[in-house]
C-alpha cells in the first residue's frame, strides 16, 4: 500500500515516516509541506531520524498523488480543505487527522467525500475511539443530573483549545443525550459566572509540558462520580490507528467515515 504524508515534518508526520518505514506492507510514497518550510528538500529518512531513504520533502502534491492508494493528513485546515480536493478527483483515501476546522471548513470536506473515501477523526487512537463509544453509552444511561465536565491536557505547544480529542468525546456525549453540542457546550468560565445549566456539557483545558494527551470525561451526579479517561503516552498510537484507518478504507467506495467505523462501532458496513 503506497502512503503520501501531508504535514510529514510535523511531529505526527515524523511519527509516520518511523512507522511506514519499518513496515514492509507499506511503501513510503512522499511527504508533503507547504513551497516555504524550512525542511523543504530534506531526506524524509534523514527528518525521522533514519538513514535516507531517497525521498525528499516536496511541495507538489500533483505530481505523487495520482500513485498513492492513500494520504494520511496532519497538517493544517487550509492545507488539508486543499489535499481533499485533490483526493476527491484522484478518487483516493484520505485519512485526516488534522483538527480546528470551521463549519465551512466541515462542509467542504463532506462535499469532498462524495468521491473520495475519506476518514476523518479528532483522535486516531484506538483507545480514545473506543472510550467514546463508552462516553456515548453513558451519556445515554444517566440523565440530566449528571453533569458532564471534560478535561483536557497537552503540551505547550497545542494551539487549538478544545482539542479535536475533547471535541470528539463531547461529541460522543451529546449523540448518547440526543442533544446538539453547540447548544449545550460551556467551554470557559473565569470570575463570577451563572450557575451551572442542567444539561450543558463543560470543558476545562490545561496546555503544560510535554503531555501528549490527558482526558477525562467526568460523570458528576450527587454524592457519586464517574470518571471515563485515557492516557497518551507515545504519539505512535494516533499514527498507528491512522495507517489502520487507511488500510480499512482502501478499496472502499467514497464517503465520510470516522474511527468508529474503523473499530466496527460506527454505522459503516463491516466489510
Amino acid at each position: 500500500m503506497k502512503i503520501l504524508i501531508n504535514g510529514c515534518a510535523g511531529r505526527m508526520g515524523l511519527t509516520l515516516i518511523r512507522l511506514i518505514d519499518a513496515d514492509p506492507a507499506l511503501e513510503l510514497l512522499g511527504g508533503l509541506e507547504g513551497p516555504t518550510h524550512a525542511d523543504m528538500g530534506t531526506d524524509l529518512g534523514v527528518l525521522a531520524g533514519l538513514p535516507e531513504i531517497g525521498s525528499p520533502v516536496r511541495a507538489d502534491a500533483l505530481e505523487l498523488i495520482s500513485g498513492a492508494d492513500a494520504v494520511i493528513d496532519f497538517s493544517t485546515p487550509a492545507a488539508t480543505l486543499e489535499m481533499a480536493g485533490l483526493c476527491a478527483q484522484a478518487r483516493i483515501v484520505h485519512i485526516i487527522g488534522t483538527t480546528g476546522f470551521s463549519a465551512e471548513d466541515e462542509a467542504a470536506l463532506a462535499a469532498a467525500a462524495r468521491h473520495a473515501t475519506l476518514v476523518k477523526s479528532g483522535n486516531m487512537s484506538l483507545g480514545v475511539n473506543l472510550l467514546g463509544a463508552l462516553v456515548r453509552q453513558a451519556a445515554a444511561a444517566l440523565g440530566d443530573d449528571w453533569d458532564i465536565e471534560i478535561l483536557d491536557m497537552h503540551h505547550r505547544h497545542k494551539v487549538d483549545a478544545p482539542s479535536g480529542t475533547a471535541l470528539l468525546l463531547g461529541e460522543e456525549a451529546a449523540k448518547g443525550r440526543e442533544v446538539n453540542l453547540a447548544e449545550t457546550r460551556d467551554s470557559g468560565r473565569e470570575g463570577r459566572t451563572r450557575a451551572r445549566k442542567a444539561g450543558d456539557i463543560g470543558f476545562a483545558v490545561l496546555r503544560g509540558g510535554s503531555v501528549v494527551g490527558h482526558h477525562d470525561v467526568v460523570f458528576a451526579g450527587d454524592g457519586e462520580n464517574i470518571v471515563l479517561g485515557h492516557r497518551a503516552e507515545t504519539r505512535d498510537i494516533f499514527a498507528r490507528g491512522a495507517i489502520k484507518a487507511a488500510q480499512w478504507a482502501h478499496g472502499r467506495g467514497p464517503g465520510l467515515f470516522s474511527m468508529q467505523d474503523v473499530l466496527g462501532l460506527g454505522d459503516a458496513p463491516k466489510s
